[in-house]
C-alpha cells in the first residue's frame, strides 16, 4: 500500500507564499494516478483545492484560481503546490490524495473519489 507524506506547511502573513510538497513512501509513476490536494478547516468540509489528472488538464477550485499552482516531477516522486498571495480564508490542514483510477473529469475534486490520503500539513495565514 503507498502512503502519501505532505510538507512545507507553515504560518505566514497575508500575501505570502509557502509551497507544500506531497511525496509517496515507495517510488509510483505518478503519470498513472489521478493526484490532488484538498484542504479542511475546522468545522468545516473537505474541499478539493487542485488537482494534477491523467488525462486531462490541471483543475483548480475557483476560490484559488490564479493564486496556486500544482506541479508533479515524477523524477523526484513529488506533487507539490504551489501558494501565493495568501488569504486568511486559506487557513486550513492541506492533504495529499491519489488515486490509480482515471476519474472523470467533473469529479476531480471529490474527496470520496481518492484512495489514498496523506496525513496532512497545516497552513496558517494570518491578517
Amino acid at each position: 500500500q503507498v502512503h502519501l507524506v505532505e510538507s512545507g506547511g507553515g504560518s505566514v502573513q497575508a500575501g505570502g507564499s509557502l509551497r507544500l510538497s506531497c511525496t509517496a513512501s515507495r517510488v509510483i509513476d505518478y503519470s498513472r494516478y489521478s493526484m490532488a490536494w484538498f484542504r479542511q478547516a475546522p468545522t468545516q468540509e473537505r474541499e478539493g483545492v487542485a488537482a494534477f489528472p491523467r488525462f486531462h488538464s490541471t483543475v483548480y477550485a475557483d476560490s484559488v484560481k490564479g493564486r496556486f499552482l500544482i506541479s508533479r516531477d515524477n523524477a523526484k516522486n513529488t506533487l507539490y503546490l504551489q501558494m501565493n498571495d495568501l488569504k486568511p480564508e486559506d487557513t486550513a490542514m492541506y492533504f495529499c490524495a491519489a488515486d490509480p483510477s482515471p476519474l472523470d473529469y467533473r469529479r476531480l475534486l471529490v474527496s470520496h473519489e481518492y484512495d489514498i490520503w496523506g496525513q496532512g500539513t497545516q497552513v496558517t495565514v494570518s491578517s
